[in-house]
């Protein structure tokens, strides 16, 4: 979710030299209209959604993210408060920027008729299809939904049509329990 990678603190990352790393997140700050926070900032530190104040979520990351993250650190360093991502002045990441961004690299790694069309039209649709990828790959829901943050319920009422082209695996899983 954007609020919560642009609160993402190097304190947040487990970054080994090789293998599999960790992100633990506690909060999220989610971008919205200054007159509704408390404070008057278009960023409002807040706990995870749907989670209690003191939830945090644990989600393992990929070789690959590792390296980015710590080749990101490495580069452009941490905020003063220990935040990964900031404005050229330490600020929070306004949306708009990191869209900007996106807009553009879209163009260069698409064709033009797939830039006209939706594919990928938002940063946010990469979570949809980091979703669909761990469904289809045969990830459990209850651990895919666990990474993105999800109740099963939700996964499922929002992914399971996306599942496809696993029924001849389906149908020779549930011949092998039968037949043991």
């Amino acid at each position: 979710m954007p609020g919560e990678a642009v609160s993402l603190r190097e304190q947040d990352c487990h970054l080994p030299p090789e293998g599999w790393g960790r992100l633990i997140l506690d909060g999220s700050r989610p971008e919205v209209n200054r007159r509704w926070t408390d404070t008057g900032d278009a960023h409002e530190l807040r706990g995870l959604k749907h989670r209690g104040e003191d939830d945090v979520r644990r989600i393992p990351i990929p070789p690959e993210l590792v390296k980015i993250l710590r080749q990101h650190i490495a580069e452009f360093g941490v905020a003063p408060d220990g935040r990964l991502f900031r404005s050229e002045r330490g600020g929070v990441v306004a949306s708009t920027a990191y869209t900007e961004v996106w807009q553009e690299a879209r163009a260069l790694a698409l064709t033009p008729a797939q830039v006209a069309s939706p594919l990928a039209r938002r940063p946010y649709d990469l979570r949809h299809a980091a979703v669909s990828l761990w469904l289809n790959g045969g990830v459990p829901a209850p651990e895919v939904a666990a990474r993105a943050g999800h109740g099963v319920d939700v996964l499922l009422r929002v992914y399971a049509k996306c599942i496809d082209g696993q029924e001849d695996i389906v149908n020779q899983r549930i011949a092998d329990v039968l037949t043991a």
